[in-house]
């Protein structure tokens, strides 16, 4: 009993730490050992290149560039869109704009926005690439909070702030509420250090240190920065520099896209073990507390439930007992009524939601690595 009890702590310890203690611990890093950048010019004083990666985006390209142009940016400017594959009007709704500033790179088939960023990077004018999806729009000083940080030789990367519409339905508030725990814990570890992995839709890289990627790649938004982070450079947070999603949190779609997430986590875990090694990765740490451990908290739970029936004889068994089984009737409330928007219901929704995702990825992962990009589906518009 004493062997049960032992294992059934550490997996409740572990679950707890991937959730709360890590985010508590990067919060108290933050705050006694913050690593300040210097901003300014710097630079992106030179110029500034936004990559576009789309499919079959006519109905908001123009919308999009536009909304780029307009930004508040007084250095030389260029937005380069890759058409990847594009079988609509993308390309010429581009060409009507007549915007010098545009430059589009068409690829007659479809290869995923890995492959779209290998192309176009290479070619940009200006040392800094800010990277942006088709979907969301940019504050007006977005380019200027994201170029700034570039004033400190030592930053490789600045991650952006997206932030999405709320949830209508219940099980998707719980989901609200894990991106803004998630926005919280990228702040505390850019002030301490880095950012285990930037905001897609809006994050800036230096050029020069830009490698290819594989074009099967899931995550760029998290190898590109760790890969620029091994090699000695910081990827910093700055939330000034926003992108809006009109795109409402909805669990079904949610769903989706945590899977890709974190099937990549399982992918890039397989590539890069070497980003565990202490005496390799500075982030070792970070990026096994918040990416990989996380992959591993179903199965815990799991464990938690199993261990639990074994010492259901004692009492703290059955107190335990009780309160998963007030708590997954909770979670199941509330994804069974979505309409209902009360935190006791949603919350635990939202969690178990993410924790189902987590446990069917594995399986993904396993009948997905000959082909990764089937996990994408089609969806207009939007980024490949």
């Amino acid at each position: 009993m004493i062997l049960l009890s032992c294992l059934l702590f550490l997996c409740l310890a572990l679950t707890a730490y991937s959730f709360v203690g890590y985010p508590v611990v990067m919060a108290v890093l933050a705050r006694l050992r913050p690593r300040p950048w210097r901003e300014g010019p710097g630079a992106a004083h030179a110029g500034l290149s936004v990559v576009l990666c789309v499919h079959n985006a006519g109905a908001v390209i123009r919308r999009r560039v536009q909304n780029l142009l307009e930004c508040q940016w007084e250095a030389p400017l260029e937005i380069i869109v890759v058409c990847d594959g594009c079988t609509d009007d993308t390309v010429a709704e581009l060409e009507s704009l007549s915007a010098p500033q545009v430059r589009v790179l068409e690829r007659p088939t479809r290869a995923g926005k890995p492959a779209g960023l290998n192309l176009a990077i290479p070619q940009c004018a200006y040392p800094i690439v800010v990277l942006a999806d088709a979907r969301q729009t940019f504050h007006p000083e977005a380019l200027q909070k994201l170029a700034a940080p570039f004033a400190d030789s030592g930053v490789a990367a600045v991650s952006g702030l997206l932030e999405i519409a709320s949830s209508a339905a219940g099980g998707g508030q719980g989901v609200d509420l894990y991106w803004k725990l998630e926005t919280k814990l990228r702040a505390s570890e850019g002030l301490h250090d880095s950012v285990i992995g930037c905001t897609g839709a809006i994050c800036a890289i230096r050029r020069d240190l830009y490698t290819p990627l594989p074009e099967d790649t899931l995550l760029d938004d998290v190898v590109i920065p760790m890969r620029l982070a091994v090699a000695g450079g910081r990827v910093i947070y700055e939330p000034a520099a926003r992108a809006f999603d009109p795109q409402q949190l909805r669990p079904e779609k949610e769903k989706s896209r945590k899977l890709r997430t974190l099937v990549g986590n399982y992918q890039m875990l397989e590539r890069y073990p070497a980003w565990l090694l202490p005496w390799r990765n500075r982030l070792w740490w970070q990026l096994f507390s918040h990416k990989y451990l996380r992959l591993f908290v179903p199965w815990l739970l799991l464990a938690v439930i199993v261990l639990t029936l074994l010492l259901a004889h004692t009492w703290p068994g059955r107190v335990l007992l009780f309160a998963q089984v007030a708590c997954y009737g909770a979670a199941f409330l509330g994804m069974a009524m979505p309409q209902v928007r009360v935190r006791a219901l949603t919350i635990p929704a939202g969690f178990v939601m993410l924790q189902l995702s987590c446990f069917m990825a594995f399986f993904a992962y396993l009948r997905s690595r000959k082909n990764y990009l089937k996990l994408w589906q089609p969806s207009a518009p939007s980024a490949p």
